[in-house]
């Protein structure tokens, strides 16, 4: 039988109800402390312990029903604390001393591809992958793909180049009309090619610090305002790249092994800058290191090829030059600027010409003057004239006798240097002039007299003259005294450089 005390304890009821009433009033509860704080509602003290809220995947916390404007979870996925905004009915992270990226994707090499880039396949329309634009695609592992990927301006990087993997068996990697980064993979495509990209000049690729290996092709990018490659590692390669048609071509420390065969680098089409600068080819049997003999490749701003190392057993040409505007024993024309170890350096810094008159004594060039002292000034030479050169480099005869042009791209100031050797037809006094596009140079001029009928007068050339492309230098003489009668010039040499 209960007992009535047990039921009903007038004492007993009395300390609830005032326990419940100051709880009321004071709204708050103490954990480890007595004396909670007024302002909280909740207040937890430990010296030696944390206070442990839910713990849940990335996943699992979208799955929260309803949850509640305010709720905290402890994402274990992405290792940050959230709370929910009911307004915006979103998750938030609870903001660190770094802002944290939440357009992120880690793929795993034990994840299955259809199901953490389901978003992105369907956007591809289940035959590519297209990466959402500016999220970070973290690879981890080696991942093999089964459709190619469109970058769509996303970054799609790896932490540990060689073990961080791309690889499709059959068919491209990348495709499509859209840039982004690329960066710090290894890459192979062994049935198809790594690159098959067509770009707009609106559009901008990186890719930087991976290996590329064992592709059947790297493949072809074209139409991009931007393309930076820097220190990428190519290797076992069957061929290389081609790049069309790109505003601003930056190639910094390409390395390509000797066991790559085909062509490694080929331009086409239309490019304003192009810097390809550091690293080294090894170019071994028939492969081509660097093919600018395409018809038609135009350089509308400067090209410059800077201490890249060419080196290998291709004994035929490590470059497959120019099929126009190049000079013998040379590979580029004029827009080029090339300074690299195993090939010729061409630079308009190295531009040179010359031309020499070279007659039998008693024979050579006439040159007739009026019957005024000072006579009019003459050019020596004449369309039946006969010189040779020796030494063409950005500079042409143009066709004329005893002229030298200048093809480089920019001005700069050359020395003019040579001799002029003629035979008076009576006592006299003579100028020679160094002349830039017809018109003497004053400056220059060099005087000569003969002192009897045939004497023969030797004088020096030198001066200095500022040229711009296709200005050129040709040489005059004038009567200042004297009989009149041609003078004869069977010898005249003529360097500028």
């Amino acid at each position: 039988m209960m007992n009535p005390s047990t039921i009903y304890n007038p004492g007993r009821l009395l300390s609830l109800v005032f326990l419940l009433l100051a709880f009321t009033a004071n709204a708050q509860v103490g954990i480890g402390t007595t004396t909670p704080n007024p302002s909280s509602a909740l207040d937890i003290a430990s010296t030696s312990r944390g206070m442990l809220t839910p713990r849940m995947s990335t996943t699992q916390r979208n799955a929260i029903l309803s949850p509640a404007d305010g709720l905290m979870v402890y994402d274990t996925t992405l290792k940050q604390f959230f709370y929910y905004v009911g307004t915006t009915a979103s998750w938030s992270p609870i903001a660190s001393g770094v802002t944290a990226r939440l357009n992120f994707k880690r793929i795993r090499s034990t994840d299955v591809l259809a199901t953490v880039l389901a978003a992105e396949l369907a956007a591809g329309g289940g035959s590519r992958y297209v990466m959402n634009s500016n999220t970070l695609y973290e690879i981890n592992g080696q991942i093999s793909f089964d459709f190619p990927i469109d970058i769509n301006n996303s970054y799609i990087h790896g932490l540990d180049t060689e073990n961080d993997i791309i690889t499709r068996a059959s068919g491209n990697i990348f495709e499509g009309s859209t840039g982004g980064s690329i960066r710090s993979l290894s890459l192979s495509a062994p049935g198809g090619s790594v690159f098959n990209l067509n770009g707009a000049s609106t559009q901008n690729l990186i890719f930087r610090d991976c290996i590329v290996s064992n592709s059947n092709t790297v493949g072809t990018v074209s139409g991009f305002g931007l393309v930076f490659t820097s220190i990428i590692q190519f290797s076992g390669n069957a061929n290389g790249i081609t790049y069309n048609n790109i505003t601003q071509l930056l190639l910094s420390n390409m390395g390509w092994f000797g066991n790559n065969t085909g062509t490694y680098e080929r331009l086409t089409g239309t490019f304003t800058l192009v810097e390809k600068q550091g690293g080294f080819s090894q170019v071994n049997g028939s492969a081509i290191g660097l093919d600018v003999s395409a018809t038609g490749l135009t350089i509308t701003g400067d090209a410059v090829l800077e201490s890249v190392v060419f080196t290998g057993t291709n004994t035929a040409g490590y470059v497959r030059a120019y099929t126009t505007g190049t000079y013998p024993g040379y590979n580029f024309n004029n827009s080029w600027t090339v300074r690299a170890a195993g090939i010729p350096t061409e630079t308009d810094a190295n531009a040179v010409g010359d031309f020499a008159v070279d007659y039998a004594v008693g024979t050579g060039i006439g040159v007739s003057f009026n019957t005024a002292n000072p006579s009019n000034i003459v050019k020596i030479g004449t369309a039946t004239s006969v010189s040779t050169s020796s030494n063409l480099f950005r500079f042409s005869t143009d066709g004329v006798p005893n002229r030298l042009k200048y093809l480089g791209k920019k001005k700069r100031i050359f020395q003019i240097s040579g001799s002029v050797s003629f035979q008076v037809p009576a006592a006299g006094t003579y100028i020679i002039y160094i002349a830039k596009n017809g018109t003497v140079l004053n400056q220059y001029k060099v005087y000569g007299r003969g002192s009897a009928v045939n004497d023969i007068v030797v004088l020096p050339i030198n001066g200095t003259t500022e040229l711009l492309s296709n200005d050129y230098i040709e040489i005059f003489a004038q009567r200042y005294s004297g009989s009149t009668g041609d003078i004869i010039v069977p010898n005249m040499t003529i360097t500028v450089k």
